[in-house]
């Protein structure tokens, strides 16, 4: 899929701590298994807004959206759906 894949990319880039994105698996989750602190999150949120020129849907997005790549790829499709 291929915002699946985007999203990988914008997520190995705001790790930015060595893993590329072919090595984060769909299931991955974003906040235990990456790490992802506060601000990674917030830098992280941006980039796809601007990866995907969409705006996110905040006060619809939940924690649980950010337990796998897959699950949060899934909110994003949602979102830019209308837009294509």
């Amino acid at each position: 899929m291929e915002i699946e894949e985007r999203v990988k990319n914008v997520l190995a880039k705001v790790l930015d701590n060595g893993i590329t994105a072919g090595e984060i698996g769909p299931e991955a989750d974003l906040v235990e298994q990456y790490g992802l602190d506060s601000l990674q999150t917030i830098t992280f949120l941006l980039a796809i807004e601007d990866e995907f020129d969409l705006e996110l849907d905040y006060p619809n997005l939940q924690l649980d959206d950010l337990r796998s790549v897959r699950q949060f790829s899934t909110f994003v499709a949602n979102l830019a759906a209308p837009v294509r």
